[in-house]
């Protein structure tokens, strides 16, 4: 039989058990969009955290919409110039089949392209942790309209589309160190570049206000990451899915506790905060490698990010940008780590048998990696701070220094996360409100 000849036996048939699976998947990661809101949300003070919460749920409306409307026919339609795809029967879906299989795969399109929308939701929502308590919800939902439409997806393509320039390049990114971390660190950067620091950046305490919501929303997020990674072989017939979830939890653990031992010798303590930021770290940085590597070398991924993720998060002191909840330290720091430590620690034993620096492959992956993170980082830190300019310009993306002071979920939401009237009842009650009311004031008359 001619290689190109293939018979229906042979073509792959629908498989209930992958399906399943991948539907499973599909809603642990659409859970961590709702972990973030969690995670940044207790990260940001009690009068932003409404707004931060929001800023993460409006992904899942609008994002959903844009995915079914042209989305995944930019990401995943047919190749145009190894830049974008276009298919017009993926366009709001309408020439798709409910048993259409996914080419190459053993799922239904819908399946893929519905696990594939999740990772388009929670890629914006992670940029709005650097732009806390400042930023119109108007303004930031029209940026996130853009932004999926002229960033996102145009890189999902590259990275993951078939055709696309990254995928042909032979650039390895297993679940989105590239196309969703560095993605989204850069356009953090990129935007808080234009729009400029809090009111009181560097001068005023701005602590988390519940360190109880960060470690729901890390647990929430490590949770659903088992999704978010192992899901992204679209199978689990090889072995290749279960190395990945392995690989997930090492590094993620080691990351931890490279993070907390850094805090600790740094700062003198172990936080709980540490805890959760580092675990986030090794998350991020074993998304794109752990298909590529051992167990041993998802624990050396996880610690690397660890300490370095931990160290990036102060440079914002040092060069004076805002990066309120250490999007840029974390995810764009991380993703990188991540995505280049490939190129040493790939031993030619999971997803492909391209082999790392550290497995007698030489340097030809790296370079190779290189050129994705680079390429990427510098098209999203670009146009996100292009975009960021001309909405500030236009509709302006802050609100005023007063609401700013006074509080961003009111000014946006007229709503407060916390109802202190009510504390404790009667007097108790009272006091904690009138408590509140006089805190309130001192901040807008500062």
């Amino acid at each position: 039989m001619a290689p190109a000849i293939m018979l229906a036996a042979d073509a792959p048939r629908l498989s209930s058990a992958n399906t399943g699976f991948m539907l499973i998947c599909s809603a642990l990661v659409m859970l961590m969009t709702p972990g973030l809101a969690f995670f940044y949300g207790g990260m940001v003070r009690v009068k932003s955290t409404l707004n931060m919460l929001m800023m993460s749920f409006i992904s899942l409306g609008i994002v959903t919409i844009l995915w079914v409307l042209y989305g995944f026919s930019m990401a995943f339609g047919s190749d145009k110039g190894s830049i974008i795809g276009w298919t017009s029967d993926y366009v709001g879906f309408s020439g798709i089949g409910k048993t259409e299989l996914w080419p190459g795969y053993t799922i239904p399109v819908f399946v893929f392209a519905v696990f594939q929308l999740m990772f388009a939701i929670i890629t914006p929502a992670l940029i709005s942790g650097a732009l806390a308590d400042r930023v119109k919800f108007s303004a930031w939902s029209l940026f996130l309209v853009l932004w999926v439409t002229i960033v996102y997806f145009p890189v999902a393509h590259w990275v993951w589309g078939a055709g696309g320039w990254a995928f042909k390049l032979g650039v390895i990114d297993f679940a989105g160190g590239t196309a969703v971390h560095i993605n989204a660190g850069a356009a953090a950067l990129g935007v808080i570049l234009v729009i400029g620091r809090r009111v009181g950046f560097k001068k005023d305490p701005m602590r988390p206000h519940s360190l109880p919501l960060v470690m729901l929303g890390a647990g929430l997020l490590w949770f659903g990451w088992f999704g978010f990674n192992a899901g992204s072989w679209l199978g689990n017939d090889d072995g290749v899915g279960p190395l990945m979830f392995v690989n997930t939890q090492v590094a993620t653990g080691a990351a931890m506790l490279a993070w907390l031992a850094y805090e600790k010798i740094r700062h003198g303590a172990f936080t709980t905060l540490g805890a959760a930021s580092g675990a986030v770290a090794g998350l991020v940085a074993i998304t794109p490698s752990g298909g590529a590597v051992s167990p041993l070398g998802a624990i050396a991924v996880g610690a690397i990010a660890g300490v370095l993720c931990a160290m990036a998060v102060g440079l914002k002191y040092r060069f004076g940008f805002d990066d309120s909840l250490d999007v840029v330290g974390v995810h764009m720091v991380g993703g990188v780590l991540g995505s280049l430590l490939i190129g040493f620690f790939a031993s030619g034993k999971g997803q492909s048998d391209v082999k790392g620096l550290f497995y007698g492959g030489g340097l030809d992956q790296f370079w190779k990696q290189c050129a994705g993170v680079f390429a990427v980082l510098a098209y999203s830190l670009v146009v996100s701070a292009v975009l960021a300019f001309l909405l500030d310009r236009t509709i302006g993306m802050r609100v005023t220094e007063d609401e700013e002071i006074s509080g961003i979920d009111q000014a946006e939401h007229a709503e407060t996360a916390y109802d202190f009237s009510g504390a404790g009842g009667g007097v108790i009650g009272s006091l904690a409100a009138s408590a509140l009311a006089a805190t309130q004031s001192k901040k807008v008359d500062a």
